[in-house]
């Protein structure tokens, strides 16, 4: 979602640079993920100020050209050369001071290249500076003269200042879906007043005045339940024509393109309010009425963007007495909307049930700014003053009469939502005692009543526009994000959980210390959605699959219509994300479930159901899953970069599997049906634990990620059950440890696992660590052939070893080796 802060400062007082109101925003649940500066023109007119001309003569040298002094508010005067004709001591103008990039226009209107204005000679005499004309500006086409300035602005004022085009800056901001409330400037700036504990004025409707009541439209709504208020009202003797500047930059600055003055309007509210608006020409309004009703099914409509839609009978529709004008809180029809031609329009703000929107903009596979706040739920008190507020701006803008009364159907008004609160609880969730007063205040400074006070608790009244506040953890959540996470102090306490015994596993506490591990070697956290697409599911084959796909009723969008099947696709969604924002080398893990429907189950309106009687049909797994790509490590000087290899991936998980102390492991090559280039899958048990490998080229490209990924897939519901979470101590050996280094050759099949299982077969008591340092192939080794330089750690805790016990424990691994795997030592 977008926002200008220029446009949200016209509710409230925001004198804080754009990244202190992205903080407070951010800090309250309103993610701001961007901040882009927006120029009226290029440049923005910086090191343009405002200079008054002390003296003027002319160029001893050239007729056509003057010496000038021109005051720019600094120490001394710049002398500049100029050659307009209408230049003269006294006068105001605007003057590029050296340094400035000015970006003119030519007398097409078009940009042209840009210059810097520089310290220069002309025909002998200094200029230190350039006093500009409009069309040097890129303010306009005029080459007549320079510009002649009336203001009192004192010198060297920024030019921008004068012509209103101080920089605006654009928020982007990542909404959730349960805050529907904030889809708008004014929501924004709702929030912006409880952060900051100033006053937010609306703009009035005072001039709303009903004119005459010659074109009245009646209104029939055949299903209440669907559309609940349905307001309207006509405007007569509109001009439909272009949008002034002022409504042109509002839309510029949040990426709309303005189509004309009334239309214009309808978009200005909607993003504004958060009420969504439509305008009909009145004269395509047959029979003078308005009926809401369920379209036949297979009606073809055509829609605004051209396209024929062929409707279901579920699809709730605005119709004329005749034919459908439009698919309700979605998208108008192509022959019903407001044409250049127009001169009468009739005014609609309804409220229609999230999920009759949510429903039809998925079937047909639209999505729109209306349909964006429908379907997650709008106001449906405020309608009343959206329409009002629209009206006089159409009235301003298109001008215009009011010729109708207002229809407002609104048979069962929307009441405020009554949630029993403790202090208790509150405190007992947030983990700090905040006090009665700053409590009320806060909820107070979001809208939110306080009322039926005791000393132990209240009773909150939630406007029905907070759709997501529907619980006491709601409210206890509204007074934690004004208040701040961050204010919150940690406990003073000091914990050494890694130590502690509990009489039975704690899944949060063996999940706790996984994090705290993979943390540790440099991996982050990452939280996915659980609901993706389904062409995910599809590009795995079924065998790599437990089960079937589960879809959603009513789902937001076709991308997020199914249960995850693996956490790897979102995943890699996660990575894209980053690497498109030039974060390469990443490190990710994720605990997360997945969904899977084992056989038939119980179906509504044509889809699954969870929580069905019987959860038996549907199967959730927990799963551990880490991923890597790019480079493993920071370029530095006393080491170059490389990037990640499969390694780094199984060093991880030998971490993993060694702190839940699970073992023996079992390790095969993994199936090539599966989603790995290469890879290989851990069995504890002859039960597979892990899988892990170089993710196939062609899954990476389903979300546009072009370097290799390594991803390891934890079944971590098993795992947690065997998992061994008792502390052992022991007693660090006093003697020291021998290392033994061996060079084997042997079949290129032979891997260094079953080196190191051969290893601890023959050698058990003396046996600590097998590693490989080394690998080699080559011609001299002969065909098949590879040589493992392996090293061997060998230690007593009772004893120092001798050098008789050392080689008796080597030659029983060299004959070992020799017998089970056709080694050769290479001395």
């Amino acid at each position: 979602m977008k926002i200008s802060l220029d446009w949200l400062r016209q509710y409230i007082s925001l004198p804080e640079s754009p990244d202190e109101i992205a903080g407070l925003l951010t800090g309250s649940g309103l993610e701001v993920e961007a901040i882009d500066p927006l120029e009226a023109i290029p440049g923005g007119l910086e090191g343009v100020v405002i200079g008054q001309v002390l003296t003027c003569q002319k160029h001893p040298d050239a007729d056509k050209l003057s010496l000038t002094t021109v005051d720019v508010g600094g120490p001394e005067p710049l002398s500049i050369v100029c050659g307009a004709p209408n230049v003269a001591a006294g006068q105001k103008v605007v003057v590029a001071t050296v340094g400035a990039k000015l970006y003119p226009t030519s007398t097409a209107g078009s940009p042209t290249e840009p210059f810097v204005i520089k310290k220069a000679k002309i025909r002998g005499a200094v200029s230190e500076g350039m006093i500009c004309a409009e069309d040097e500006l890129g303010l306009g086409t005029s080459h007549a003269g320079i510009l002649i300035l009336n203001t009192d602005l004192i010198n060297g004022t920024p030019a921008a200042k004068y012509f209103g085009l101080e920089p605006d800056f654009r928020l982007e901001i990542g909404l959730t879906p349960n805050r529907a409330d904030a889809a708008s400037h004014v929501g924004v700036a709702r929030d912006l007043k409880a952060l900051l504990g100033r006053d937010m004025h609306l703009p009035g409707v005072d001039a709303f005045r009903v004119d005459s009541h010659h074109f009245p439209i009646q209104v029939t709504v055949e299903d209440p339940a669907a559309c609940p208020r349905f307001c309207g009202v006509t405007i007569d003797g509109v001009k439909v024509g272009p949008s002034p500047e002022w409504l042109q930059k509002r839309l510029r600055a949040i990426g709309l393109n303005s189509i004309n003055n009334v239309v214009d309007v309808t978009n200005f509210v909607n993003h504004e309010l958060g009420q969504p608006l439509h305008a009909y020409d009145w004269r395509a309004i047959e029979g003078q009425q308005i009926i809401v009703r369920y379209a036949p099914e297979g009606t073809l409509f055509t829609t605004l963007d051209g396209v024929e839609r062929k409707l279901s009978a579920r699809d709730l529709m605005i119709c004329n007495a005749e034919t459908p004008m439009g698919i309700g809180g979605i998208f108008g029809g192509k022959t019903s909307g407001v044409q250049p031609e127009t001169t009468r329009v009739y005014l609609e703000c309804a409220y229609f049930a999230p999920e009759v929107i949510r429903r039809t903009a998925q079937r047909h596979g639209l999505k729109t700014d209306a349909s964006f706040r429908f379907e997650r739920g709008t106001d449906p008190n405020a309608k009343l003053y959206a329409l009002k507020r629209a009206t006089v701006l159409i009235q301003e803008v298109a001008g215009g009469k009011i010729a109708s009364e207002v229809t407002d159907f609104y048979p069962h008004p929307a009441k405020n939502l009554q949630i029993e609160c403790t202090y208790r609880n509150i405190d007992r969730l947030i983990g700090k005692k905040l006090g009665n007063v700053r409590i009320r205040n806060i909820l107070e400074s979001l809208d939110i009543r306080v009322w039926q006070e005791t000393t132990e608790g209240f009773t909150a009244s939630v406007p029905p526009y907070r759709v997501d506040v529907q619980r006491e953890a709601d409210v206890v959540e509204e007074i934690l994000r004004i208040y701040g996470l961050n204010n919150v102090e940690l406990s003073p306490g000091l914990r050494a959980d890694f130590l502690a015994q509990f009489s039975e596993k704690s899944a949060n506490q063996v999940q706790y210390r996984i994090t705290q591990l993979l943390a540790g070697v440099g991996f982050q956290e990452v939280f996915t959605n659980s609901l993706t697409k389904p062409a995910y599911a599809a590009a795995l084959p079924a065998d790599a699959l437990p089960g079937k796909t589960i879809q959603i009723l009513n789902a937001l969008s076709e991308d997020l219509s199914v249960m995850r099947q693996t956490l790897l696709f979102s995943g890699l969604e996660a990575l894209a994300f980053n690497v498109n924002r030039r974060q390469r080398d990443l490190k990710f893990f994720e605990f997360g479930k997945t969904y899977h429907k084992r056989a038939a189950s119980p179906v509504v309106d044509g889809a699954p159901t969870i929580g069905a009687p019987t959860d038996t049909k549907y199967l959730e797994r927990q799963h551990l899953a880490l991923f890597l790509t790019g480079n493993a490590h920071a370029e530095t000087w006393q080491r170059a970069s490389r990037p990640v290899a499969f390694h780094d991936a199984v060093s991880a998980i030998n971490h993993v599997l060694t702190r839940l102390n699970v073992g023996p492991v079992d390790t095969q090559e993994a199936s090539p049906n599966g989603p790995f280039a290469y890879g290989l899958t851990y069995s504890v048990n002859k039960k597979e634990v892990v899988s892990a490998g170089l993710v196939k080229s062609t899954l990476t490209k389903l979300v546009d990620l072009k370097q290799p990924v390594f991803y390891a897939d934890f079944d971590w519901d098993y795992l947690f059950k065997l998992a061994n979470t008792e502390v052992v101590f022991q007693e660090i050996p006093k003697f020291p440890e021998v290392r033994r280094d061996l060079s084997l050759v042997l079949d290129r099949q032979v891997s260094f696992q079953e080196i190191r299982q051969f290893a601890e077969k023959y050698e058990r008591s003396l046996l600590r660590s097998v590693n490989v340092f080394d690998v080699y192939e080559g011609e001299s080794l002969g065909v098949g052939k590879k040589a493992y330089a392996v090293s061997f750690v060998l230690q007593d805790a009772g004893q120092t070893l001798t050098d008789p016990q050392i080689d008796r424990v080597m030659q029983r691994l060299m004959a070992g080796f020799e017998k089970e795997l056709g080694a050769v030592i290479r001395k």
